[in-house]
């Protein structure tokens, strides 16, 4: 055979996937970074090799191309062996790095500044433990936390840890180092109270004269929706980044249904933001309607659907009629269930033929219970009708929606027994 054809059959498809399957093995076996260099090492071989093989192309266009296929497995190979690595002594440092910067560009408040200092003192204590070093805090402004960091870190690089004999104590430096950037995220700082002083210098707390407790933010809301002040509950809402004040302001606008207030939610709303929405259709703004029935098709969020479906029943619009209509032969159940009731809030009569379908040959007995109460509200003789012909069903939710709507027509018609 000539060198060609060794050249030829070394570069094939078939040994360049069994040298990688070697390189599997060997990175299996490593238990050193020397082991790991030299893995990475053959890999690097075995990426020239595939870049100057002459490869065949795929037989089928369906088929991976034979050079992609190895390309993708090396470089899985690759990402197994950067996750084996480590850990590292400079990781701990790095992050240190990075708590001196936050330290020194964090605006804190004065809770905050007593905040980090506990922080900093029980990283002192902790390091000290896990390296036997003996850094210092001296004083409690910035420049002196930043300093006892910096001590730290020398004393990380004077121990000089060997990544492969010192992994336990490098571990727990990492602990450390975490331990300290998660109490710095955590301590106060001034911007926390910026959104406060805006909100004191427009007159938001002004309802609450020398009210002085804290915090007086939600005894603020109560009194401006009480005396019907949206726009200080838009400024609220606007402000605060809080879930629980979201929450409340949401709800005092659905209490107090004012144009305004659609104004102020209309932002998150389109950010199907699901409270907001259910503001809106409490409110029945018409103003919304456009923008809730573009959200009717969205099949890939059925919690979203159904609160959609509930806030344009509630507006009333029959614009969403056929949209949500066309649901109803949807797979998701709980959203074909939605869609009837929010059919029979909206009450257009187009909607009893898709709504009788629904109660006659669905699989699931809670659609069709919805069904036959969506009927019964729109309430018109052929809806009614429709609805009281399943008093003997077989489903006694269904059942009971159709007795009340026999009720409805009264004499017309017959209550039959239940069985």
């Amino acid at each position: 055979m000539s060198d060609g054809d060794d050249d030829t059959t070394a570069l094939s498809p078939e040994s360049l996937d069994e040298r990688l399957t070697e390189a599997e093995e060997a990175l299996e076996a490593a238990e050193t970074e020397a082991d790991l260099d030299d893995v990475e090492a053959t890999l690097d071989d075995i990426d020239a090799d595939i870049d100057a093989a002459d490869l065949p192309e795929a037989e089928d266009e369906d088929d991976e191309d034979p050079a992609e296929e190895l390309s993708s497995r090396l470089s899985d190979l690759r990402d197994d062996l950067e996750d084996q690595r480590g850990p590292y002594a400079e990781d701990a440092v790095s992050e240190l790095e990075d708590a001196e910067s936050t330290i020194s560009d964090t605006r804190w408040t004065e809770q905050g500044e007593g905040e980090i200092v506990e922080v900093v003192e029980a990283f002192v204590e902790d390091l000290n433990d896990v390296l036997d070093a003996s850094v210092t805090l001296e004083g409690k402004g910035a420049d002196a936390l930043n300093s006892a960091i910096d001590d730290a870190i020398e004393a990380i690089e004077a121990a000089s840890l060997d990544a492969d004999e010192d992994a336990e104590t490098i571990a727990d430096l990492l602990d450390v180092a975490d331990t300290l950037t998660t109490g710095l995220d955590d301590s106060q700082e001034w911007d926390d109270l910026e959104t406060r002083e805006k909100l004191q210098a427009q007159g938001f707390y002004d309802v609450l004269g020398h009210y002085k407790d804290y915090p007086p933010e939600l005894s603020a809301l109560k009194e401006h929706e009480k005396r019907g002040n949206v726009d200080m509950i838009a400024l609220a809402f606007d402000s605060f980044q809080s879930d629980f004040m979201e929450e409340y302001c949401i709800e005092a606008f659905t209490r107090m249904n004012d144009d305004a207030a659609f104004d102020a939610v209309e932002p998150q709303a389109k950010r199907r933001d699901k409270g907001a929405i259910k503001a809106i259709g409490k409110m029945a703004a018409e103003d919304g309607i456009e923008m809730l029935v573009d959200y009717v098709d969205s099949d890939n969020d059925p919690a979203l659907q159904k609160v959609v479906f509930k806030a344009l029943g509630e507006i009333g619009s029959e614009e969403a009629t056929q949209p949500i209509a066309d649901k109803l032969v949807t797979e998701n159940e709980n959203v074909r269930s939605a869609a009837a009731r929010s059919l029979g809030l909206l009450g257009d009569t187009r909607a009893v033929d898709p709504l009788t379908d629904v109660l006659a040959d669905d699989d699931v007995d809670s659609v069709r219970a919805s069904a036959a109460w969506a009927l019964r509200q729109i309430g018109t003789q052929t809806a009614l009708e429709s609805a009281a012909e399943y008093t003997d069903d077989r489903s006694y939710i269904v059942q009971r929606e159709s007795e009340l709507a026999a009720e409805f027509l009264g004499d017309d018609v017959e209550t039959e027994a239940t069985v």
